[in-house]
């Protein structure tokens, strides 16, 4: 019997999602573990990309923010910010990966304010912003959600649409004109959820080992989609 954390689980599921050669717009933390341990796995040639303006980062430990050393170690260029974000809002990178406060069933996320159905201008919480969240889910190809599986942060309706994911779900998304994909998957500490192709609405596609699909519905606030074969994440 192998023990592992949910965060442990968390970043061998998101490593599982990149492809060998993918270029990844990674933040610190469980992303860019992610991203790190699938260098280190099946996908040696994927390149890291950090907001300092780093491409292609072997940092030998875990980053620790994007003003450590470690980001800068054997890299293929340091650039710019505005110079990762300008490569990011042409098309230029396979996968974003994100987080967030609230995440709802078309994959939108809030990381500005919690308000519920009161005034945005008198917020029961303001959190950091945007940073360059809505950039990378906007220009991405396709972005990785992680989020911790909690009824507050799985709501219908966000609070505040920081990063778009499929915004009201179908055509909804290509009508506003952004080029990136939208969400592939939300990965969480208890499931994995994916995306409808026509409805682009959220569904359970697996449950991490011990976790039923009830105790995963009963944390979300919506009446969830159910994969019709429901697996168990791998360990």
């Amino acid at each position: 019997m192998i023990n592992f954390t949910p965060a442990e689980l968390m970043v061998a599921t998101t490593s599982r999602e990149i492809k060998d050669g993918e270029v990844i717009f990674a933040g610190v933390g469980i992303p860019c573990l992610g991203a790190q341990a699938a260098i280190l796995t099946h996908a040696p040639h994927a390149e890291i990309v950090l907001e300092c303006g780093v491409f292609g980062s072997r940092a030998r430990r875990i980053i620790l923010g994007i003003g450590d050393n470690a980001c800068g170690e054997g890299t293929k260029s340091q650039g710019a910010l505005w110079r990762a974000f300008s490569d990011m809002q042409c098309g230029r990178f396979d996968v974003g990966m994100l987080g967030g406060a609230q995440v709802d069933k078309y994959g939108n996320l809030n990381s500005t304010a919690i308000f519920g159905n009161g005034d945005y201008r008198k917020p029961t919480a303001r959190l950091p912003g945007s940073g360059g969240a809505n950039d990378i889910a906007s220009s991405a190809n396709r972005t990785i959600l992680m989020i911790p599986l909690e009824k507050r942060k799985f709501v219908e309706r966000v609070d505040f649409i920081t990063s778009p994911g499929y915004l009201n779900g179908g055509n909804s998304r290509k009508k506003a004109g952004l080029i990136g994909g939208g969400p592939a998957v939300v990965i969480t500490n208890k499931a994995v959820f994916r995306f409808d192709e026509t409805s682009k609405e959220m569904y359970l596609a697996s449950t991490h080992p011990g976790i039923s699909v009830e105790a995963v519905k009963n944390l979300v606030s919506w009446d969830l989609k159910i994969a019709e074969n429901v697996s168990e994440t791998l360990p």
